[in-house]
């Protein structure tokens, strides 16, 4: 049993399964909270769908400002990685005890501006500590360990947060069980994760990396691309839902069923987690730009089948739409592990923060753009609807090249 389990998971510094453990654990107590927080302030609190909108478009604000800021903090011989962890963990559990007492907007909107500010100083921080303690042929793997702990935890936290409701419906225990989770990742951290940042000679001043980041050009060529990718995972979560729901013909009426979507998307998200470490390791041996450029091909494939489940041209939509959700998926499990090993490689060792930073920002920026260009497509004609997903498909093309030039550059590093 053991010998099997040792082929089925990777051969990991400890602190790396430690880290997964605790980012399972909070990934619990953030799905608690996840789907139910806005029909709580909008059901209960009596805020407005618009006002809770505006909060949560905050907390992105403030979630970057996090992420400029923890950069900087986890490459600093003053803070380090396991100092910006503990803070995070102390700021997003604040958070909650504010969303615990919320009974107004102001309040609401300051919670969030917590909570985006915890979360921004936590991933810059935590993705550096894999990448100190795991070496270069091992980081895909690394990385995908912890994104399968986030995955599962999220998941899980979403099935727990729902029983909780049904059976209690008291929203506020929510955050307190999401506080909870952010304290109990705090003391994981504290006793358990050592400061993993590398001493560095003549240590630079606190804000000296991003001076030194700005002026990497493969980096910031790989930002365009980066912004792409993860916006094509944000059109999965926000703009393939409404299309299924609205456009796709399945006999009698427009549209699944949202009992026959969550079947789908439930689908998805387990072949997502079932995947991320077989694909890593499958992948290992390419340097990351080609594995990435095999995750632009899946995209392309991905887009290009709802476009045909659109259109008619499976018999059966929901053939359709499960084959290109499973291909997204393993586009998916290609792309996230694989886009942070990419940034820990290009980065200066004392610099692994700032690098990673900028790779989180990428996701910010990709989920700002990415959900209001589909929501404008598909409030356009049923054909501008359907034309969208071909659109998608085609802009692959630009990324493959990019990520091509990419390899060609770093093989005469």
């Amino acid at each position: 049993m053991y010998k099997q389990f040792q082929r089925w998971f990777p051969q990991l510094d400890r602190r790396v399964w430690l880290l997964a453990a605790g980012r399972l654990l909070s990934q619990i107590g953030i799905g608690f909270v996840l789907f139910y927080a806005p029909i709580f302030f909008v059901n209960q609190v009596g805020l407005s769908a618009t006002q809770v909108g505006l909060g949560v478009g905050s907390q992105a604000l403030s979630g970057l400002v996090g992420r400029f800021v923890g950069g900087s903090m986890t490459d600093s011989p003053r803070w380090g990685r396991r100092q910006t962890l503990l803070l995070s963990a102390l700021i997003s559990a604040l958070a909650d005890g504010v969303f615990l007492l919320s009974n107004g907007f102001p309040i609401f909107i300051a919670g969030n501006l917590l909570m985006g500010l915890g979360v921004g100083l936590y991933w810059p921080s935590t993705e550096a500590v894999v990448a100190d303690i795991t070496p270069a042929a091992e980081r895909n793997e690394a990385f995908a360990l912890v994104r399968l702990a986030d995955s599962v935890g999220l998941g899980l936290g979403v099935i727990l947060g729902g029983v909780l409701i049904s059976t209690t419906q008291r929203y506020r225990l929510l955050f307190a069980v999401d506080g909870v989770s952010f304290l109990l990742f705090f003391g994981l951290v504290y006793w358990a994760i050592a400061e993993t940042r590398p001493e560095q000679p003549g240590d630079r001043s606190f804000w000296q990396g991003w001076t030194v980041a700005l002026k990497d050009s493969i980096l910031w060529v790989y930002v365009a691309v980066n912004i792409l990718l993860t916006g094509y995972i944000a059109q999965i979560q926000s703009t393939l839902p409404v299309y299924l729901n609205q456009f796709v013909p399945t006999g009698e009426a427009a549209g699944f069923s949202e009992a026959t979507l969550s079947v789908l998307f439930t689908g998805h998200v387990i072949l997502t987690a079932l995947c991320q470490l077989p694909v890593a390791r499958l992948l290992k041996p390419l340097a990351q730009p080609r594995a990435l450029m095999i995750s632009t091909v899946l995209w392309g494939v991905g887009f290009a089948l709802v476009w045909a489940t659109g259109t008619g041209l499976f018999s059966r939509a929901s053939v359709g739409a499960a084959l290109a959700l499973a291909v997204m998926a393993i586009a998916t499990t290609a792309y996230t592990p694989i886009a942070s090993s990419f940034v820990a490689m290009l980065a200066p060792e004392a610099l692994r923060g700032v690098y990673l930073s900028i790779n989180s920002m990428c996701w910010a920026l990709g989920y700002f753009i990415a959900p209001p260009l589909g929501g404008w497509a598909l409030d356009q004609s049923p054909q501008m609807a359907h034309s969208f997903w071909l659109l998608a498909a085609a802009s692959i093309v630009p990324v493959w090249a990019i990520l091509a030039y990419l390899d060609r550059q770093l093989s005469t590093r």
